[in-house]
């Protein structure tokens, strides 16, 4: 069953939680990044997850001591998972990783990214992120749900892990197509937090997710 992922990029701490409340029902989890923490605090994440688990998505990417310190202070302010880059190497995600369980946390692994200029450098390095990330034991990889063909090359080589996925929506992706090609989650930020009624917009986009798992599962008994 693939699952669904608030991007909750919104400025206001008070309408973040209202639309926490509103559509967690339909939700796996929340994924605070920095427009919400750095307008409301990091305690924001504390405050959400009360409600459902969060993701940190801070992409953080710096030396092994600076992520340390960086992960650290996101899971004890209440994060389950954060998002990170692997492009900065084995030690740098390591760090990542080794803090995670520390806390029973999970890490995601940005493998590539769902706008334009992405192309420019991602596709390039993509399966080394993904080999890295097996191989030091990432909870997951991020790619982009509006770039299916990428979705499928990257399913191939994470073996276990899952595949979270930006893209859908506002960006173009497809919903179908990113659950034939894998995805276990997809994040869908704007469709959902932009529209009048956040609650009717998530429960709409939970249910054409459960559709596309139920043609995934008919496409893959023939």
């Amino acid at each position: 069953m693939t699952g669904l992922i608030l991007a909750l990029d919104v400025l206001d701490e008070e309408r973040a939680l209202d639309i926490v409340e509103e559509t967690r029902a339909s939700l796996t989890y929340v994924k605070v990044g920095y427009p919400l923490i750095l307008s409301a605090g990091l305690n924001i994440m504390k405050k959400i997850s009360k409600l459902i688990p969060v993701i940190a998505d801070l992409k953080v990417a710096d030396i092994p001591n600076t992520n340390r310190l960086i992960c650290r202070e996101v899971y004890e302010d209440g994060a389950e998972g954060i998002i990170c880059h692997g492009f900065t190497g084995r030690d740098s995600l390591e760090a990542c990783i080794d803090v995670s369980r520390e806390f029973d946390g999970d890490i995601y692994v940005v493998a590539d990214m769902s706008h334009p200029g992405a192309s420019a450098f991602f596709p390039d390095i993509s399966a080394k992120i993904c080999d890295l990330a097996v191989e030091l034991g990432a909870e997951g990889i991020v790619a982009p749900a509006n770039h299916p063909e990428r979705l499928k090359e990257i399913k191939k080589i994470i073996k276990g892990l899952k595949l979270i996925c930006p893209g859908v929506g506002v960006q173009g992706g497809s919903i179908l197509n990113a659950v034939l090609a894998g995805a276990d989650y997809l994040i869908v930020g704007r469709s959902i937090y932009m529209d009048k009624n956040p609650k009717i917009a998530a429960e709409r986009i939970k249910k054409a997710i459960e559709e596309a798992d139920e043609r995934s599962r008919v496409f893959r008994g023939r």
